[in-house]
């Protein structure tokens, strides 16, 4: 397994977000994490990095421990985290708005190997996100809101890494622009590594990932719908 949750709590302050949670995931797979705002999708993700306020249980990322009981230091094993070949690319426009996107792109290249490699890295990306290719001078800060999470996924890409942790690619952005964005995200060779896209729109999923689980009110669910609430598609398909 490359990613193992056992029993795994968290949450920020006196407030639990995560209750018990197991989850396995093999080399290869590509997982869907679906749900509805403020059920814990993000903190997830942000447990398994060590970026929630307080957290317990075990967390195995390729069979050595790196989560176990932490009750305060938010971030403090976060680049340890990383260096171990985990990468996040969060929610939002996680950018740095005053950097050029080539300067954004090659801050992702966070160890020494993948910053001696960075050219080619940033090579690979551009040809994830072809558009990218253009504004490489540019200023991240006046890119439009699809462009600039395109530079916040291509950032997290550039890392030497063997998990991915992507956080709500589509939000706020145009369906045309979110089904390009998470079509090139699932188009990625994973070798044998593995990659987590959390997302409410399960129809931007549906057909690109290896299986997709349901996050409600702290909880993983197998049934999908009982993670949306069984509420229908709005109009373009989004939840």
């Amino acid at each position: 397994m490359i990613l193992q949750l056992i029993g795994v709590s968290a949450g920020y302050g006196p407030v639990r977000v995560l209750h018990d949670l197991n989850l396995e995931i093999s080399p290869g797979e590509r997982v869907g994490l679906v749900g509805l705002n403020g059920h814990g999708k993000t903190t997830m993700l942000s447990a398994i990095v060590g970026l929630t306020g307080w957290q317990d249980g075990s967390i195995l990322f390729e069979g050595e421990e790196i989560g176990g009981r932490r009750t305060h230091g938010v971030g403090r094993r976060t680049p340890s985290i990383v260096r171990r070949g985990i990468s996040l690319a969060p929610q939002g426009d996680a950018i740095f708005p005053g950097l050029t996107v080539r300067e954004n792109l090659d801050s992702g290249a966070y160890t020494r190997a993948s910053w001696r490699s960075r050219r080619r890295r940033r090579e690979h990306v551009l040809d994830i996100f072809p558009p990218l290719r253009a504004l490489l001078r540019q200023t991240a800060g006046t890119l439009s809101g699809g462009e600039r999470r395109m530079v916040s996924v291509g950032r997290a890409l550039m890392s030497d890494s063997k998990l991915y942790l992507v956080d709500e690619p589509s939000l706020g952005l145009a369906p045309k622009i979110s089904l390009s964005l998470v079509t090139a995200l699932c188009s990625i060779d994973l070798g044998d590594g593995a990659m987590i896209i959390a997302e409410q729109n399960l129809p931007l999923l549906e057909g690109k990932v290896d299986r997709v689980l349901g996050m409600h009110a702290g909880e993983l669910k197998l049934d999908v719908g009982e993670a949306l609430g069984d509420i229908p598609p709005a109009a373009g398909g989004s939840y």
